[in-house]
C-alpha cells in the first residue's frame, strides 16, 4: 500500500507511520497491496472548519477519516468491481484520506502522559481503521477499535510511556 502525506515535510514519523498502516492492512481480510491512502496534518482552524462542514460540529478534533469506499469492518470485497476506482496515475485504489491535527495530537499526548509520535500513529491508525469500515458507535465496537489500535502499536514498539 502507498501511503501519500500532505503538510508533513519536516515530520519524523513518515516511515513508522507508513509500516503501521501497511501492517494493519495485513491483519484484515484485504489483504491487498493495490490500496493507497492520503494522510494530512492539519491546523486546529482547518480540522475545525472540515469538522464542521462535514460532522456539523463546531470545533477541533484529533483525527478525520473520509473514505473513498464503503467498506465493511472484517469483510473482503470483490477487486474486480472496483476496476473503475483505479487511478491512473499510480494504478491504486484509494481508500481516503486520513486528517489529524498536529496541536490537538500534542495536547492529548502530553495530557495522556506519552510521546507526540505515539499519539500520531495511534491517530493515523484509528483514522485508517474507519476507512477500513470500522467504527465506535457503540462501547463493544470501541473496544474492539481500541484492540486493534493497540495490537498494532505493540507489534511496533510504539508504547505508551
Amino acid at each position: 500500500m502507498k501511503v501519500y502525506f500532505q503538510n508533513m515535510n519536516c515530520c519524523l514519523y513518515k516511515s513508522k507511520i507508513k509500516k503501521i498502516l501497511n501492517n494493519a492492512l495485513n491483519e484484515t481480510p484485504l489483504k491487498f497491496s493495490g490500496f493507497s491512502v492520503n494522510v494530512a496534518l492539519v491546523s486546529e482552524s482547518e480540522i475545525q472548519d472540515l469538522n464542521k462542514t462535514h460532522r456539523k460540529i463546531d470545533k477541533p478534533t484529533d483525527v478525520l477519516s473520509f473514505p473513498f469506499l464503503d467498506l465493511k469492518k472484517g469483510q473482503n470485497f470483490d477487486y474486480k468491481s472496483l476496476v473503475k476506482e483505479i487511478n491512473p496515475k499510480d494504478g491504486l485504489i484509494c481508500l481516503g484520506d486520513i486528517i489529524v491535527c498536529k496541536q490537538v495530537a500534542k495536547e492529548q499526548a502530553k495530557n495522556l502522559g506519552h510521546s507526540y509520535k505515539r499519539e500520531l500513529c495511534f491517530l493515523c491508525l484509528h483514522g485508517f481503521l474507519h476507512l477500513l469500515g470500522y467504527d465506535h458507535n457503540s462501547d463493544e465496537e470501541e473496544a474492539e477499535m481500541n484492540f486493534f489500535v493497540e495490537n498494532i502499536l505493540n507489534k511496533n514498539k510504539i508504547r505508551r510511556s
